[in-house]
């Protein structure tokens, strides 16, 4: 089945989200240690086509390049070497990890789980992933539910 991925590139680590074969959700995949995120996604295209990259664009509030900018732009020279016939594009990446924060806490995770960064990763790319598909297919949409783990799902409520 052909999908979009979403990819929020970091030095240490890489979130990773995938499109349904609609193209109208985004689920958070998995986050990779970076340098092995060209080998993850060779094994994922061998069960799914990969037909477009959404990657983050890191600038800053003001729409000047961000510090870590120089390190995504290396990371798009890999991997439309190690892709060359799938196509790339950038997409703003400004307070993704805030709403993937708020994500887990509407989700219910506890604060001492919302340390560990992989969540945040895959679930930034799943809302980078997300944006540009509410962009460019003019819907809205919203993330996937069911992509969010079970442990990460299940909110405490009082009973009354």
């Amino acid at each position: 089945m052909e999908r979009l991925i979403g990819i929020d590139y970091g030095r240490k680590r890489t979130g990773i989200a995938a499109s349904d074969p609609l193209r109208i959700f985004a689920s958070a995949l998995e986050t990779v240690d970076s340098t092995k995120i060209i080998e993850y996604l060779k094994n994922y295209a061998k069960n799914e086509r990969i037909i477009r990259f959404i990657v983050g664009w890191p600038v800053n509030m003001d729409g000047t390049p961000s510090e870590a900018q120089s390190d995504v732009a290396s990371f798009l020279q890999t991997l439309q070497k190690a892709f060359p016939d799938v196509p790339i594009e950038k997409e703003d990446e400004r307070f993704t990890s805030v709403l993937a924060h708020q994500v887990l806490i509407d989700g219910g995770m506890k604060q001492k789980d919302r340390r560990d960064k992989k969540s945040v990763d895959k679930i930034s790319a799943a809302i980078i992933l997300q944006s540009w598909m509410d962009r460019t297919s003019g819907a809205s949409a919203a993330i996937d539910p069911m992509s969010v783990p079970e442990s990460l799902s299940k909110k405490k409520t009082k009973r009354r």
